[in-house]
């Protein structure tokens, strides 16, 4: 089993790209602290590379800055390529499968507010509330799911 578990703030902001099949692709690290102090030292931090790809990826290149803490449940992927130079490079990356925001976007207090995938919700009836705090507002349409279309 391949399943890791992380909450760190960003060490940059995120970098987004297009694949050659116009996939979106969001690479950036995060600070995690470690759980041990040696005495005498200050706490360390351990420097892990992320990588989301589509709704994902656009989601958190959109809402996220250096310095955002991020809860992230993903896994470990190894790589390696050749430099410039001919010599061998070894990579470990995280992909990000979910992901929550743990600021609160306004107050920087950490307070979990948002989470990803993109949330699938039941038709809601219009009680004359205004839609200013749903943070989701400017996704795009509702997505309207057929009860046939679910797996359970």
């Amino acid at each position: 089993m391949n399943k890791v578990f992380l909450i760190g703030r960003l060490t940059r902001d995120p970098e987004l790209r297009y694949s050659a099949s116009n996939t979106a692709v969001m690479r950036c690290a995060i600070a995690v602290d470690r759980q041990f102090v040696r005495e005498g030292e200050e706490r360390g931090a351990d420097f892990i590379n992320i990588v989301a790809f589509s709704n994902r990826a656009e989601t958190m290149n959109k809402y996220l800055t250096k310095g955002s803490k991020i809860a992230i449940e993903g896994r470990i992927q190894t790589g390696s390529y050749d430099d410039k130079d001919g010599k061998k490079v070894y990579t470990t990356d995280v992909l990000v499968d979910n992901f929550e925001f743990c600021d609160n976007r306004n107050s920087g207090n950490e307070t979990s507010s948002y989470s990803s995938p993109e949330p699938v919700s039941e038709p809601q009836e219009s009680n004359g509330s205004s839609s200013a705090n749903d943070p989701f507002a400017d996704f795009g349409a509702k997505i309207e799911v057929d009860d046939n279309e679910l797996p359970f």
